[in-house]
């Protein structure tokens, strides 16, 4: 329907004037619907168990810093002195559970008073946060994601290192790794690192210390795999993951001593897997471990010389320009879906990049060690709630495919913002009960309606 152009214009006679006072109007309407979800779920009694035994350090207690911390991530706050900008919003108090909000400095030397003891107890609050709701999904195959992640950081930070920084090679750094669940996207478990540590000395310690925690979350009998970059292909890291029954893939690196070029040059069979990639099973390569590797090789044409130059050094250019990769694995899969079960591992890219641009995972609060290994694990127990949020609220599920990836259709964080918790609202008090009152418009009182029904009948 065409509409008049005097029903479409509007006139702007001039600029309007700011005035402060003080209103109770709040920016964050939507997040009284998360804090409603996180009061169902006993989450401040999760934070007491976890916290019971240490000493409480200031006027605040764990629990009002703990939320207050999360609230400010999740409503997109990156640095510490961000808290000033939402302290008088009368929504955010209410999620911190708090009358009057920290300021930056006081958080500050609250994470400056976390200790290595402490940290366990991060840990073990975000497994108990996961263990709500991971138990009771039926999930019959678990699909672990193991990675490390590079965090630029400054030069007096404590324990940063120059290292595996490939975009900022003399850029000091931390390294964190991180478990992920590929089905629900969950962060299972992470540990941050001096910059100059490599996955592959480092790695095992980490999967030793994630089994109990995957032992105690399976139930009836669910299925492990784990899926792991070339770092990981290491003979202590495959004898552990054999011992204990898991299924793996994990990348192969084009190493001499390795010699998979030989394989190549013999110009098997190719197998047609994927639009431009084709590939062919090795079922026992050679390795100085003196135990034969079944090892997948693929190819994939490209139109420009293949990185390294591997084209070149394996047969005649004429042929094309080829990008190579191989893959091991015990998982009984063919060619072609050995390939997309490896590729589905770029899922875990996509949720680290979720953790870096969403939800500050990259930001260096202080420049003690410890203190920033807290602001890591509130910042993944911020992703663990509002994963947990998503598919207790009615998250559509989508359709399984053969790269494992998430099962429900979630949502970014920077949608969630946009969409739920950056809703502007006004506190009123009609016959003495406090309402939060927006503007009537259609899809956000449709969602805010869905999910306070949930919630409701959750």
């Amino acid at each position: 329907m065409r509409r008049r152009k005097a029903d479409v214009r509007a006139r702007v006679n001039g600029d309007l004037p700011f005035e402060f006072g003080d209103v109770r109007l709040t920016s964050y309407a939507g997040l009284e619907l998360l804090g409603t979800y996180v009061r169902t779920r006993r989450f401040n009694q999760q934070v007491r168990e976890a916290f019971a035994d240490l000493p409480r350090w200031g006027d605040f207690g764990v629990v009002a810093m703990v939320r207050v911390l999360v609230g400010l991530v999740i409503v997109g706050g990156r640095r510490l002195r961000h808290v000033a900008y939402v302290a008088d919003d009368p929504v955010f108090q209410r999620f911190g559970t708090v009358r009057v909000v920290p300021t930056a400095r006081t958080l500050s030397r609250w994470l400056r008073h976390v200790t290595m003891r402490t940290i366990t107890r991060f840990q073990a609050l975000n497994a108990a946060v996961a263990s709500q709701l991971l138990p009771g999904l039926g999930l019959r195959t678990w699909t672990v994601d193991v990675a490390g992640v590079v965090v630029s950081t400054g030069l007096q930070v404590e324990r940063a290192a120059r290292g595996y920084n490939p975009h900022h090679r003399k850029v000091p750094s931390s390294y964190p790794i991180m478990a992920h669940l590929a089905e629900t996207t969950h962060i299972l478990r992470v540990k941050n690192r001096s910059g100059n540590v490599h996955d592959g000395k480092a790695g095992l310690p980490f999967l030793r210390a994630l089994w109990p925690q995957l032992a105690a979350l399976r139930t009836g009998g669910a299925r492990l795999r784990c899926r792991m970059d070339g770092a990981f292909f290491r003979q202590d890291v495959l004898r552990w993951l054999q011992g204990r029954d898991v299924g793996y893939a994990i990348k192969v690196p084009f190493y001499r001593w390795l010699d998979l070029q030989h394989y190549i040059r013999d110009r098997p069979t190719w197998v047609p897997v994927a639009p431009g990639v084709t590939g062919f099973a090795v079922p026992g390569a050679e390795t100085p471990w003196q135990i034969p590797m079944p090892v997948t090789i693929y190819r994939k044409q490209v139109h420009h010389r293949a990185t390294k130059n591997y084209q070149l050094d394996l047969f005649d250019p004429n042929d094309g320009h080829y990008e190579y990769s191989a893959v091991t694995s015990n998982l009984s899969l063919t060619v072609r879906n050995l390939w997309y079960f490896a590729c589905g591992r770029g899922n875990h890219e996509k949720t680290i990049a979720q953790l870096k641009t969403g939800l500050a995972f990259h930001s260096v609060p202080t420049q003690t060690y410890a203190a920033n290994r807290a602001w890591q694990q509130l910042v993944v127990l911020a992703h663990n709630l509002l994963t947990n949020f998503h598919l207790e609220t009615g998250a559509p599920q989508r359709r399984r495919t053969r790269k494992h990836t998430v099962v429900p259709l979630l949502q970014s964080v920077q949608t969630l913002r946009f969409e739920l918790f950056h809703r502007a609202a006004l506190l009123v008090r009609p016959a003495g009960r406090t309402r939060l009152r927006m503007t009537d418009n259609i899809p956000t009182r449709q969602a805010f309606t869905r999910i306070a029904n949930a919630l409701a009948s959750g």
